[in-house]
């Protein structure tokens, strides 16, 4: 976009470093490289076993040098930035960018990848354990036909284009059998990438356009209207605040339910039990046998957390939400949190570039926080009850 040249020639040094980072580390997509290339073999290896066998991912090999990398990122010239609080942010942003390196250079390397995981995205506290199991205290919805899974990959694609005409944004729809999830956003390359085996409830299609189109595509086309391009690479911790906020949008939309609550805090617990020193069948065992999930569920939860080593994002999104949530019961606005990749945590950066004109507006809304569209009172008091 087009910016005031008074702006750049005042921070002169400041555009340049946010632009030599943004270079350095727009193909650190990290779920490009944890994600294993042969989930669906070993979900029918793991399945012949009885469920006795771990399975044995692969992953696909980096396309760039991270010693390299991480020597370039340290080498900015940080202290050149007169701002101080603009300085401390971007010394924040190359500490969090070396962490994530680490990871993606470690993926597929047990216990090494399962640290520099912890150092990105920690691990759940003994609070965060306690709100999962409050969440499964409460009994699913009975049977519902919006929750039955009817749709294919195509028809899901269709969906989506669908939803996405309120927009004037381009994004592309591509299909793949290595993700994890039903379907995640490539912010990069602005595409939404859909599970091409996998079956789509009418739910999860509300669920899926208000968490990847209204929050996750809306985030990154609001980013590249910004002047500095840290808001389309990512702030540091943005993934509490974005998976947080696009799970609110699942609320605001009315299409969250206490399955997906409880889907979440399995999530919890599956990545807790990595803390615990569980194996892939120790962790399936607690989602199947004890808290009964059919084999479908476990694996694919049990999946998101043994990735790579052993990945402790999962347990974000559930933090995330109660503090979206909890900004949004205290009337607080939730409009820069669209600005792009940005994080709660560093609210104040982004009011001071605000004052000082290094912001643009949000250019794209999500209509789902036009109006409360939840109708389960149940919902409200499991939010306003977290801890």
């Amino acid at each position: 976009m087009s910016f005031p040249q008074h702006k750049i020639s005042v921070y002169p040094n400041l555009f340049k470093i946010d632009s030599q980072l943004n270079k350095l580390v727009n193909r650190i997509e990290l779920l490009n490289y944890v994600n294993p290339i042969n989930i669906e073999q070993e979900k029918r290896n793991f399945f012949s076993s009885k469920y006795n066998v771990n399975p044995s991912f692969h992953y696909r090999k980096i396309d760039f040098d991270a010693h390299k990398l991480q020597q370039e990122l340290f080498s900015q010239d940080i202290d050149s930035i007169e701002d101080e609080a603009t300085r401390a942010f971007y010394r924040d942003v190359i500490y969090d960018y070396s962490g994530l390196v680490q990871c993606v250079e470690t993926v597929g390397q047990g216990n090494k990848f399962y640290f520099n995981s912890l150092k990105s995205f920690g691990t759940p506290t003994e609070r965060d354990v306690e709100n999962a199991r409050f969440i499964l205290h409460f009994q699913e919805e009975e049977f519902d036909e919006e929750l039955f899974p009817v749709f294919n990959a195509t028809e899901a694609a269709d969906y989506f284009r669908e939803f996405v005409k309120r927009y004037d944004f381009p994004f592309n729809i591509k299909f793949s059998t290595k993700i994890s999830a039903a379907a995640m956003v490539i912010n990069n390359k602005q595409t939404l990438i859909l599970k091409k085996n996998h079956r789509f409830s009418p739910n999860q299609l509300k669920v899926l356009a208000n968490h990847e189109i209204g929050v996750h595509l809306v985030t990154t086309f609001n980013s590249l209207r910004q002047p500095l391009t840290i808001f389309h690479t990512g702030f540091p911790e943005n993934v509490e605040t974005q998976e947080g906020l696009a799970v609110f949008s699942e609320y605001m939309g009315g299409c969250l339910t206490l399955h997906r609550l409880r889907e979440l805090s399995y999530r919890v617990l599956a990545t807790d039990s990595l803390r615990k020193g569980f194996s892939f069948c120790d962790t399936f065992d607690l989602l199947h046998n004890q808290y009964k999930l059919n084999r479908e569920e476990a694996y694919n939860i049990s999946l998101r957390a043994h990735r790579g080593g052993g990945f402790t994002k999962d347990h974000l999104y559930l933090t995330g939400l109660k503090k979206v949530y909890n900004r949004y019961q205290n009337g607080e606005p939730l409009e820069t949190l669209l600005l792009g990749k940005v994080s709660l945590d560093y609210d104040a950066i982004i009011t001071h570039w605000g004052n000082e004109e290094l912001t643009a507006g949000v250019s794209y809304t999500n209509f789902a926080f036009d109006k409360n569209e939840n109708t389960n009172s149940k919902l409200d008091f499991i939010l306003q009850n977290l801890k």
